[in-house]
């Protein structure tokens, strides 16, 4: 009787899941069956889920509903706190298994190249969206001294910032910051904060309900400019061939017409503003220059060599995130993707790493939803399963589950399981109870690793 066909997914967020769902919905789950086990270098599951989104998005946290039935499967295993690179190799992964797929997300930021963006008070936006989301591995605490800060760009990782540094310490503590975030809140000074787009209205990638949610608050008074609301043939164009983009537009129209209400806290949205340099003393920032930008007919913009200097004294660059490279896979340094075709990764001479594929953001960078990253996950286990179906997928040598349990024994890996998360999340659910909050979450790995029996 021919054995069930052995994948690994590197990586749990919903690149990682989507891929195991899509597995689990093909034919060859019915026969001869599939088994797949997902590596997660961090202690729990659910990637970007977990660690990426803004803790005041519970919309976007009922994802991890839908995950979890995936990983409820039975044909599924968790291997957590098992970092690819250290605790286990590609090698070692070929060994185990017919096919490898990596689902790693991105965690880094984006670099940035004007002057000044190195002065203290110049921060990345993965390294604070990381401290409020309680991530093990970053400080536990966080400088809010400025009254006055910036953030450049105008995405959804732009505007959590923004909401986040904008709103109360006792606004979000019904959510589920841990107490070090609670505590590094309630000592935030920011009054007003500053977001800027070289583009116009028309050019904002923001979410629809993401941007209407900043008005909800009744700390945060939200103002746009009159003067940045300009279209030109290209802005029309887009407006007229993206929903989602006519709605945001419309929004801040809104927003720009109306009379500026006495809610305490700021937040300018600002538009056709270029940032060129951020300005230091002393090595710290003390201020953002930009350059005024205008639409040149495309839905482009170009300079106008007019200069605007802003009296900030923090500026958080949300300009997206960058995957870190893997191990023994080729790389592509401009985008921060694997190579590959149709979720096939691509060695240098063209061909097929064999056995070996990618989905997600490694695959196709930082861009779209996560409603995206299903229709990835489907073609990249399309192209595994007819890899299958045709004999190329190289041959493990140690198929049986058990092998692999016996080699992150030998090398003393300490891992958690997927039961290990029930205990993680009861723990969490205890901790947030006598507040009558859903969770506290729990941010120190060993904790981490001891509440979920690892």
């Amino acid at each position: 009787m021919p054995r069930p066909l052995r994948v690994a997914i590197v990586g749990s967020g919903p690149a990682g899941i989507y891929a195991a769902d899509a597995l689990l919905k093909s034919d060859v789950a019915a026969e001869p069956g599939v088994s797949i086990d997902i590596f997660e270098r961090m202690p729990a599951p659910f990637g970007l889920i977990r660690y990426g989104v803004a803790p005041d998005h519970p919309r976007i946290k009922g994802i991890i509903t839908a995950l979890h039935q995936v990983l409820d499967k039975p044909q599924i295993r968790l291997f957590g706190n098992v970092d690819y690179g250290s605790d286990i190799s590609l090698d070692d992964l070929r060994a185990f298994y017919d096919g490898v797929i990596f689902a790693t997300g991105a965690m880094a930021d984006r670099s940035m190249s004007i002057p000044g963006i190195d002065l203290d008070g110049s921060y990345g936006a993965a390294d604070f969206v990381s401290w409020y989301d309680g991530h093990p591995d970053v400080p536990r605490t966080w400088p809010l001294e400025a009254e006055k800060v910036a953030v450049l760009g105008v995405g959804n990782v732009a505007l959590d910032i923004a909401r986040v540094l904008a709103k109360t310490a006792d606004e979000l503590l019904p959510t589920e910051i841990p107490p070090n975030v609670y505590e590094g809140l309630k000592a935030n000074r920011a009054k007003e904060i500053h977001v800027f787009g070289r583009r116009g209205p028309a050019q904002a990638k923001f979410s629809p309900m993401e941007l209407r949610e900043l008005d909800h608050s009744p700390n945060i008074e939200v103002i746009v400019d009159p003067e940045d609301i300009d279209y030109d043939e290209g802005s029309i164009a887009t407006r007229r061939g993206n929903k989602q983009a006519d709605m945001v537009a419309k929004t801040l129209e809104n927003w720009a017409i109306r009379d500026v209400g006495d809610r305490p806290h700021k937040l300018f949205l600002h538009f056709f503003e270029s940032p060129v340099e951020i300005l230091g003393e002393d090595g710290k920032v003390v201020g953002l220059r930009t350059e005024r930008t205008e639409l040149d007919g495309t839905g482009n913009v170009r300079g106008t060599s007019t200069f605007k200097t802003w009296d900030v004294t923090a500026v958080y660059r949300a300009v997206g995130y960058l995957s870190d490279k893997l191990p023994k896979l080729p790389w592509d340094i401009d985008s921060g993707t694997v190579p590959d075709q149709g979720g096939r990764v691509l060695q240098e001479s063209g061909e097929h790493l064999q056995s070996t594929y990618v989905t997600g953001w490694i695959r196709r960078g930082p861009v779209g939803l996560i409603g995206h990253t299903k229709g990835d996950a489907n073609e990249t286990v399309a192209n595994l399963l007819d890899d299958y179906a045709n004999g190329r997928l190289q041959t493990p040598a140690s198929p049986s589950p058990e092998a692999v349990d016996a080699f992150l024994a030998e090398r003393d890996v300490r891992f958690t399981t997927w039961d290990g998360w029930y205990k993680l999340d009861a723990a969490e659910k205890a901790l947030g109870e006598p507040e009558g909050r859903e969770r506290v979450k729990i941010v120190e790995r060993e904790d981490m690793l001891r509440a979920s029996g690892a």
